[in-house]
């Protein structure tokens, strides 16, 4: 790590960590890790291209694998009794060690902001991935802090301004962790129906296949038999079709379902699906610039934001509400370890890409527009 502090204090750069999930580990062979440095090489190469298309120093892209035991016991099919453990372990692994490390991180891509005042913003910039219990790892160490810098950026705090999230972007593939975990986040994002600036930039994206059976059949039936003594109730919330107050559209949620069914297969927190394009012909290039006005907006009667997927809103947020729950379908990520696929890793590299431009570029992209 002190060779990455190194780096970034003599260049900007593009930092990428992924925290890997159940059946999955540090080893060298791990797929996890051969697939992660792939997602690199791309994300490095988008950056050379970029960085001369847009006439800015290029960011060095630098990766961070965190490991940690997903596996207490290393034999294929008895391992799979280790569910309820293997959870547990997630959310205490989360909450402890990682939430420091991710910090550090954070830290490290920021140092060239305190290194000489008056200097430049950095253009440095953190992603955050994780995968299955992964996904648990990391919503249970940010989850705090993803709440409370969304606490500071709402009207009549300080001031508004773009809700802030952790690094640049979280992304979460087919986490398990339970709906209601994610609760509060998502009412949070929804009181008053806010309407989110023009330059709010997604900070959480959860992508969960629809035929992961790990996290929809088998994790509630986990957890069915772990809370089968707790006591719940329904709740009364709202869905936001439109900014303000006359936008809300009341809706009866169930905390019993929410804690027992995985955040990715709670049909009333899903605001997106995700589909592949219909034929090869419907693919294009990724236009960056309309993808930064229009990602939240996507509907059928619009044409598509990203270059091999079409992203549908189900229209229960407003409009840029930073907060993604996603049901892929199954052409692109097909069960709970399929999160490799050429068209969703195009995907998940274009919203990387989206979130990670610097502001100054599409202020300069927007001046040669108009």
């Amino acid at each position: 790590m002190s060779h990455y502090l190194e780096v970034a204090a003599r260049q900007d750069v593009l930092l990428l960590t992924f925290i890997h999930g159940w059946h999955h580990s540090a080893k060298p062979r791990d797929t996890n890790i051969s697939k992660f440095r792939k997602l690199l090489e791309q994300v490095s190469a988008t950056e050379s291209r970029d960085s001369s298309r847009q006439k800015r120093q290029r960011r060095a892209v630098l990766g961070v694998y965190i490991g940690w035991r997903g596996d207490s016991i290393d034999l294929e099919y008895i391992n799979t009794v280790t569910f309820w453990d293997r959870k547990n372990t997630a959310h205490e692994v989360g909450r402890q060690g990682v939430t420091q490390a991710l910090l550090k991180l954070e830290e490290l891509v920021n140092v060239r902001n305190f290194i000489k005042e008056g200097s430049p913003a950095s253009t440095s910039r953190l992603v955050v991935i994780g995968h299955s219990f992964g996904g648990a790892v990391v919503y249970s160490s940010l989850q705090k802090v993803l709440t409370d810098r969304f606490i500071d950026s709402r009207k009549n705090k300080n001031y508004q301004g773009n809700a802030g999230g952790f690094g640049d972007l979280v992304l979460l593939m087919n986490p398990a962790f339970e709906a209601l975990r994610f609760a509060p986040l998502f009412h949070l994002s929804q009181q008053g129906c806010r309407r989110y600036l023009a330059d709010q930039l997604p900070k959480l994206a959860v992508l969960t296949s629809e035929t992961d059976y790990a996290t929809g059949i088998a994790f509630p039936v986990g957890r069915s038999l772990s809370t089968f003594f707790e006591s719940h109730r329904n709740m009364t919330r709202h869905y936001c079709i439109r900014p303000g107050s006359k936008g809300k559209q009341a809706v009866e949620i169930s905390q019993g379902s929410a804690d027992r069914t995985a955040i990715g297969h709670f049909e009333p927190y899903l605001t997106h699906s995700l589909s592949a394009k219909s034929s090869d012909s419907d693919k294009k290039a990724f236009d960056l610039l309309y993808a930064y006005q229009n990602w939240s907006a996507a509907d059928k009667s619009q044409d598509g934001i990203f270059s091999t997927v079409d992203l549908n809103s189900h229209k229960r947020t407003t409009a840029r509400n930073p907060y993604m729950n996603i049901q892929v379908s199954k052409t692109l990520m097909d069960g709970h370890n399929d999160i490799w696929g050429e068209d969703i890793v195009q995907f998940v590299s274009e919203l990387i890409r989206m979130s990670t431009t610097p502001k100054e570029v599409y202020e300069r992209m927007l001046n040669q527009h108009q």
